[in-house]
């Protein structure tokens, strides 16, 4: 075990499948790692204020709501300071979020578990499973003149006009044995990011890609500075609604989301707009 590989902390709930996944790519890689149980061992306040800063978020964003306190004990009062998150945190650990990852290429609050290769060394090189069986997927950054993505979008009959448009940002997804899943996209507006050219190869439909195709995309664009997403749909609203996603009006949304060409021009005016909040 080397050095880089015994340097891997990972703030670990063996209760939570995206936790359990985590650690187990993490030891796929080789990778001999610190576990802390975080609710048998919380960590130091300023441990914890550590990771929030290296992570580059406030403290509200390495705390986790669902499942925990955190909307009984009001957390979300702009009047809370962190020494109060604090306190709550310590009271309640189930409060932070998990998994945590430090290693000596960074920090990550690894939701989804895929973002952890970000994290490792050496990248395992064959296909792994998720426990829910699916396979762990790593996203490349490709220009909109990408010639794969352009034919996939052709063949599914999706816009590809404004793929070389300036401020457009695309993802190819491959399994970790290099084979191509699917495709993704997203245009930055500040704080608000319109999701699109979003797809499955067709040979891997209802095989749950999609599902873990999304939380990644939408990932990179809160890495980014997004915090609400939009998307136009003719036909997924039923999977995007299971994702978190609600039906939107148009003339509601944002104008710069109005204003793309998606939006005005290049998807139909049947097609739905729908949003989120993006939050992990």
């Amino acid at each position: 075990m080397g050095n880089a590989d015994s340097a891997i902390t990972i703030y670990h709930n063996p209760d939570c499948g995206t936790s359990r996944n985590t650690l187990a790519l993490i030891r796929s890689a080789g990778a001999g790692p610190r576990i802390i149980e975080y609710l048998k061992m919380p960590p130091p306040r300023g441990e914890v204020l550590g990771l929030a800063k290296r992570i580059g978020v406030p403290l509200r964003g390495i705390m986790r709501r669902k499942g925990t306190p955190y909307d009984e004990l009001r957390l979300d009062d702009p009047s809370v300071g962190d020494q109060e998150l604090l306190d709550a945190i310590e009271a309640h650990p189930i409060l932070l979020n998990r998994p945590i990852v430090t290693s000596p290429l960074g920090t990550q609050l690894c939701r989804p578990s895929d973002v952890v290769l970000d994290l490792l060394p050496n990248r395992p090189q064959r296909r792994l499973m998720k426990e829910e069986g699916v396979p762990f997927l790593e996203d490349v950054a490709v220009s909109g003149g990408h010639a794969p993505l352009r034919a996939a979008l052709a063949e599914e009959g999706l816009p590809a006009d404004d793929l070389q448009d300036p401020g457009r940002t695309f993802f190819l997804y491959r399994a970790l044995d290099g084979e191509v899943l699917g495709f993704g996209g997203y245009e930055l507006y500040g704080t608000d990011v319109l999701l699109r050219s979003i797809l499955v190869m067709c040979q891997h439909r209802a095989s749950g890609i999609g599902r873990n195709i999304l939380p990644l995309l939408l990932f990179r664009a809160f890495r980014a500075g997004a915090r609400r997403a939009y998307l136009l749909t003719q036909s997924a609203a039923p999977f995007f609604e299971k994702a978190g996603f609600g039906p939107l009006a148009r003339d509601l949304a944002p104008a710069a989301i109005r204003e793309t060409r998606q939006a005005s021009v290049l998807c139909p005016v049947s097609a739905v707009l729908m949003t989120r909040k993006i939050e992990f």
